[in-house]
Formats: C-alpha cells, sequence, structure tokens
C-alpha cells in the first residue's frame, strides 16, 4: 500500500514508507507532515469540518501533523489539479500586472520596476541629487 502513496503537497512517492503511518512521519522530498487531514481517505473539502468521518474529533489545521485515530492515508492525496489551478492563476495575475517572473529572469535589461523608478527619479528631479 505505502509504494503507491504519493505526498499530499509535493507528490513525490513514499514508498519507503511503513504503514501505519507515525504522526510525525515527513516527506523525504518536501518535509511536510504526512499524517494530516490533506492526507486522509476522510478528508473532503465539501464536508462538515471538512471530514467525511463524523465521530472524528475536528482538526482545524488540515496541514500539520494531528492525533486523529481514523486517519487512513490516501493514494490520491496529492492535489495536481489544485497546484495547476494555483499556477494558472499566478499567470494570469503576473500577465495582468506585468512580466512574468521566467520572462523577467531571462531578460538582461532593466525590470520594469527600475524603469518606473528611474522615470519617476527623473520626473521629481532625484536622479541629479542622487548622482552628485
Amino acid at each position: 500500500m505505502a509504494e503507491d502513496l504519493v505526498c499530499w503537497s509535493c507528490g513525490a512517492l513514499l514508498g519507503g514508507l511503513t504503514l501505519p503511518m507515525r504522526r510525525l512521519e515527513e516527506c523525504p522530498a518536501c518535509g511536510v507532515d504526512l499524517h494530516v487531514c490533506r492526507m486522509c481517505r476522510s478528508y473532503d473539502p465539501g464536508a462538515a469540518k471538512r471530514c467525511r468521518e463524523q465521530d472524528a474529533e475536528e482538526v482545524k489545521e488540515k496541514e500539520r501533523a494531528n492525533f486523529c485515530d481514523y486517519y487512513k492515508p490516501r493514494p490520491d492525496a496529492y492535489g495536481a489539479r489544485e497546484h495547476a489551478e494555483a499556477e494558472a492563476s499566478r499567470a494570469q495575475l503576473e500577465d495582468l500586472f506585468g512580466m512574468r517572473h521566467d520572462q523577467a529572469e531571462s531578460d538582461s535589461g532593466p525590470s520594469q520596476a527600475d524603469k518606473a523608478r528611474e522615470e519617476l527619479e527623473a520626473l521629481f528631479g532625484l536622479r541629479e541629487k542622487r548622482d552628485e
């Protein structure tokens, strides 16, 4: 069963882990806690308290190690779709507010922020005082 498990945060294979999983077990790739609600079969963002197990005590922090007795790790815990949606949203924001990071790193010229600062300094005469 552990061969099928992947980290809920980074998607790394967890085949080297033994089950039942210890409460303080961490992902060997990214170091996040693994005995967390986000990696449990009962985790359901649409359910009350985001858990389908009615008898379980509520856990406030779904991404931190907990003592839940109903914990059973699920193989599809990695939210690749969630990460893809987040990346798409981030790309839209970067497009809206200027140059994307991957483009900014490849350009050797001044960034948009540097250009804006230069224009403001020239407008208010700060460049001449600063250069003196």
